[in-house]
């Protein structure tokens, strides 16, 4: 297979994953400025408050991902 090919699909996969992420961090947000309630100190899955932070952690690893490609980029060793 193509070295460019390649690369084109995991850069393709890599901003499908960003939006989704970034969609799951902004529903989250939305939720909590919309005040809802905790339910005592039970935490589940569901709380916006975890949702979000478990995006925003995706995020991060996903930008320390793209900052490797753009330096692989610069380098000449993509493309």
């Amino acid at each position: 297979m193509d070295k460019r090919k390649v690369w084109r699909e995991q850069e393709q996969q890599l901003v499908e994953r960003w939006k989704a992420a970034s969609d799951r961090y902004r529903d989250a947000q939305t939720e909590i400025s919309r005040g809802h309630p905790l339910e005592g100190d039970a935490v589940s899955a569901e709380d916006p408050v975890i949702r979000a932070r478990t995006a925003r952690a995706e995020l991060e690893a996903m930008r320390k991902q793209i900052a490797r490609l753009k330096a692989e980029f610069s380098n000449g060793k993509r493309y």
